[in-house]
Parts: C-alpha cells; sequence; structure tokens
C-alpha cells in the first residue's frame, strides 16, 4: 500500500530508505484527472512486488517545496529513487504494461537475488538465467575456484572474454595449466589485493610472451574489480605500464 509522503517525511521514508529497496515516488494531486487514472496501475505494480519496491504518493499542492527541488512541471510524475538519488523517471498517465516494464526495471531481478544469495548453486542458477551477464559469471568462476575446480571457472567464463575480470580468471586457470604456480593467487584468494598485485607485477619480469601477457591480463582482470574511487589501481596501472615497457 502506497504510504504518503510530505516534506517533513520525504528524507526518511524516501532518500535513506531507497539506499535498502527501490522508491516509486508519485507526484499528484486531488483535482488531477490522469493522476486518479494512474494510481491504480501504480498500486498493483507495487503489490505484484511484494515489498520489493515501495510506493510513496507525494501531493504537491501541500508540498509545493518538493515539486520545486524535484522540478516537477506536470503531473503525474513518477520518480524512481534507488541509492538515495533519482534513477528513473516519466511523466504522465502510462498505460498499464508500461508501468510495469517501468517497475521491472527497478525490482531485483531473480538473477540478482540469486547472486545475493552467493552460493555455488545459487551463482549456477543465476547464470543460466542471465547468460550474458559477466559478473554473474565471475562470481560464479570465483566459487568453482574456491573449491578447486579450475576447468569448470574456466568454462563459466569462456563466453565473456571481452570482460576483464572474466579474462582474467581465465588467465590464472591457463597459467596454472602451463604449471606456472604463484603465491599471488593465494594472496588474492584471502583477500589481500596488493599483496597479488605486487606479487604478478614481479613476475613479469623474466617471463616469456605469452607467459607476460597472461599476467597482463591477470593484473587488468583484479583492477577492474577495485572500487572505482579507489587510487591503488591507477598506481598499479602505472606500474604495469612500467614493468611491460
Amino acid at each position: 500500500m502506497a504510504i504518503d509522503v510530505t516534506e517533513e517525511t520525504f528524507q526518511a521514508e524516501v532518500v535513506d530508505r531507497s539506499r535498502e529497496l527501490p522508491v516509486v515516488v508519485d507526484f499528484w494531486a486531488d483535482w488531477c484527472g490522469p493522476c486518479k487514472a494512474l494510481t491504480p496501475a501504480l498500486e498493483r505494480a507495487e503489490e505484484a512486488r511484494a515489498g520489493k519496491v515501495i510506493l510513496a504518493k507525494v501531493d504537491v499542492d501541500s508540498n509545493q517545496a518538493l515539486s520545486a527541488q524535484f522540478q516537477v512541471q506536470g503531473i503525474p510524475a513518477v520518480k524512481a529513487f534507488r541509492d538515495g538519488a533519482v534513477a528513473d523517471e516519466f511523466v504522465g498517465a502510462l498505460p498499464p504494461a508500461r508501468v510495469e516494464a517501468f517497475f521491472d526495471g527497478l525490482a531485483p531481478s531473480r538473477a540478482d537475488e540469486l547472486l545475493a544469495a552467493g552460493d555455488e548453486l545459487s551463482l549456477r542458477e543465476a547464470a543460466e538465467l542471465e547468460p550474458n551477464r559477466a559478473d554473474l559469471a565471475v562470481a560464479l568462476a570465483k566459487a568453482r575456484l574456491e573449491r578447486g575446480a579450475e576447468a569448470e571457472a574456466l568454462e563459466a567464463v569462456a563466453a565473456h572474454e571481452n570482460d576483464f575480470a572474466a579474462a582474467g580468471i581465465a588467465a590464472r586457470v591457463r597459467l596454472a595449466e602451463a604449471g606456472i604456480s604463484t603465491d599471488a593467487f593465494a594472496a588474492l584468494d584471502r583477500g589481500n589485493r596488493d599483496a597479488a598485485l605486487d606479487g604478478l607485477l614481479g613476475e613479469l619480469a623474466g617471463a616469456d610472451p605469452d607467459t607476460r601477457d597472461l599476467l597482463r591480463q591477470a593484473i587488468v582482470g583484479i583492477l577492474s574489480e577495485f572500487d572505482p574511487a579507489d587510487p591503488r589501481p591507477r598506481d598499479y596501472r602505472r606500474k604495469l605500464s612500467a614493468a611491460l615497457g
């Protein structure tokens, strides 16, 4: 059921709450005919998602500051909040099918839920549901590496050679297949990325061209998984460029 939100409660009920679940905000007014036509479709879409998306309503006449803040120039205006910011929006009374599609873009997919579960069985199902997603393939490959199933890990990422993380895992397996063992990957498995990168960079010197390329791919794969705000990848990329000459 939709919740009524005011200027006083908007921060807590919409912005803060959207960091946990998507919140769809319907800016409306009692005198607006199209608003009343849209409301049932919004409510059905929320109900169908069983708590995965929250619907909030803002009366623009009573909350003019919110309308101005979010540049509401016509109603109904629907804005979806995720992670504290507007993630998607539309204006006007869309037909029910398009409202459903709008909500579909916000609610976690079955594959996302399985990815969050994190166990290998769930990850395998997720990868089967959405085979084009490299992040699912990488997660599955990592789970297989944890139990030493390197050939199965390689199989998981085989279709994603253009993804840096997937290519890095494939390079790791091929290095092992070539009989090239390294303590760097043991450090990576312990969660120590810096030690892993330092170790792989150290092994570039004196390696043959094919091995150097595999080491490069493994390094780039690890770097691709850093948080974008982390400054370390920039330093490591500079070191990699210098090591490759």
